[in-house]
């Protein structure tokens, strides 16, 4: 049985996960970390910190979907901690997570991923099929209004892979030079050289589309995800799968092999 800690428990994916966790056979919940949980939250207890979980339960995985603010804390208590960590948090720059897999106790992994849904993970694979063959490419992303970070980390995956897949090739589309005075960002952040657009509104859980464009042709490919359960195959995958690996792993489809 993989004993499974929940940073984030009261939250809308932290919740999502405690239910994928508790409903499978082979792992189970022993805590959750939230300063605004309580222990109503499920039949386990609930601490403040990281810190003061692992001081009173012994944790196998703790999966964690707080707030780019808090979570390299949460990692850099964990890891050293020998408790494997599977991040859905996004935020951290690739120095950060190095770091923090780098102080990381022997044999213990920190598995991140930018999107947990397969579907996603397939879109970034599309995409880097296709960035070769296409001397454009933009990315646009959606999410509720209450998302904490712009761009997603999905976005900014996708965007580097595009990079690297179409290296030595870069845009010749006008970019910020075009951008009249009042309307700077009009192009989008650029990610490696790749316009980046973030949508944030009510009605969205979280939506992408990568747009290729060559002379006389488009090539869209969108992922839509409508409800967070469709996070929860690949966040208990994750938990399944760090046992095995030690280290950085970055990417759902890691596991998905």
């Amino acid at each position: 049985m993989i004993k499974v800690a929940v940073a984030g428990c009261a939250g809308r994916m932290g919740s999502a996960v405690v239910d994928a966790v508790t409903a499978a056979d082979d792992m189970e919940v022993v805590c959750g970390i939230d300063p605004h949980g309580t222990e109503s939250e499920g039949a386990f207890p609930v601490f403040a910190s990281v810190a003061e979980a692992l001081d009173a339960v012994d944790a196998d995985v703790l999966v964690d979907f707080t707030q780019p603010s808090v979570v390299a804390g949460n990692l850099a208590v964990a890891l050293p901690a020998g408790v494997d960590c599977v991040v859905g948090t996004t935020g951290l720059s690739n120095e950060t997570l190095e770091q923090l897999a780098a102080d990381a106790a022997p044999g213990t992994c920190l598995f991140y991923a930018p999107n947990f849904t397969t579907g996603a993970v397939l879109m970034m694979e599309f995409a880097k099929a296709a960035a070769p063959y296409f001397p454009e490419a933009e990315v646009i992303e959606y999410h509720h209004c209450n998302k904490k970070d712009a761009p997603s980390g999905t976005a900014l995956r996708t965007a580097e892979i595009i990079a690297k897949a179409r290296a030595p090739r870069v845009s010749e589309a006008p970019g910020r030079e075009t951008e009249i005075a009042g309307a700077e960002g009009a192009r989008g952040a650029l990610v490696e050289g790749v316009p980046v657009h973030s949508v944030r509104s009510m009605g969205f859980v979280a939506s992408q589309e990568v747009i290729f464009g060559s002379l006389g042709q488009t090539l869209t490919i969108r992922h839509d995800s409508w409800d967070r359960t469709s996070y929860m195959p690949g966040v208990l995958l994750g938990i399944r799968s760090v046992g095995e690996r030690d280290g950085l792993i970055v990417g759902l489809e890691s596991f998905m092999n």
